[in-house]
């Protein structure tokens, strides 16, 4: 089985806590015995996969595999091509070079809902939503790679895995893939 969850802000992507005060996946009744295929972290919200089958995690996430992952990144300022096109070369984040991306401004910006608790706003600094595709997935990736080129991230959402969107469902909730979805999941 192959489910796809929005996973909301503030959720840890695990079912147990280890003190931490972020609650967890336990909250989102999924069906049992189905475990994460990679990570989002507490402060990132998105497409999340989960699976009962081991396959689907050597599938998705071994390097080789170079399967694209999209995030929309609310950033602060807005970033110039000349920016932009450093996120898509590679950039050296803790000590080693990212492996190059597709980066670019969204346009028009997107209309998502808003975050409980809702990010900062500062009157005099404007902000604005941009796109990475990764094929990797280092810690806290996005986020260190916007500091990086001086925007650092106000919101990160995940919003497709391969060829598979993540589209309209609401935060907190779940489906279970049908057999063409799974297919568009591996998609490049």
């Amino acid at each position: 089985m192959l489910v796809a969850l929005h996973k909301p802000w503030g959720v840890l992507s695990q079912f147990t806590t280890d003190g931490s005060p972020n609650r967890t996946l336990a909250e989102c009744g999924l069906p049992p015995k189905i475990y994460p295929i990679g990570r989002l972290d507490a402060d990132s919200e998105g497409l999340l996969l989960l699976s009962d089958e081991p396959h689907w995690t050597a599938r998705l996430l071994q390097p080789k595999q170079s399967h694209p992952r999209r995030y929309w990144v609310q950033v602060e300022g807005i970033p110039t091509p000349e920016r932009l096109a450093e996120l898509a070369r590679g950039l050296v984040i803790q000590g080693s070079k990212t492996l190059p991306c597709r980066a670019w401004n969204l346009d028009p910006q997107p209309i998502v809902p808003p975050r409980d608790p809702p990010i900062r706003v500062r009157k005099t600094v404007p902000d604005c939503w941009i796109a990475l595709e990764l094929v990797e997935g280092r810690n806290r990736q996005v986020r260190r790679m916007t500091a990086a080129i001086g925007h650092p991230t106000l919101r990160l959402i995940r919003v497709r895995i391969g060829a598979f969107e993540l589209g309209e469902l609401p935060a907190g909730q779940w489906k279970q893939l049908s057999p063409a979805e799974e297919a568009a999941v591996l998609a490049r």
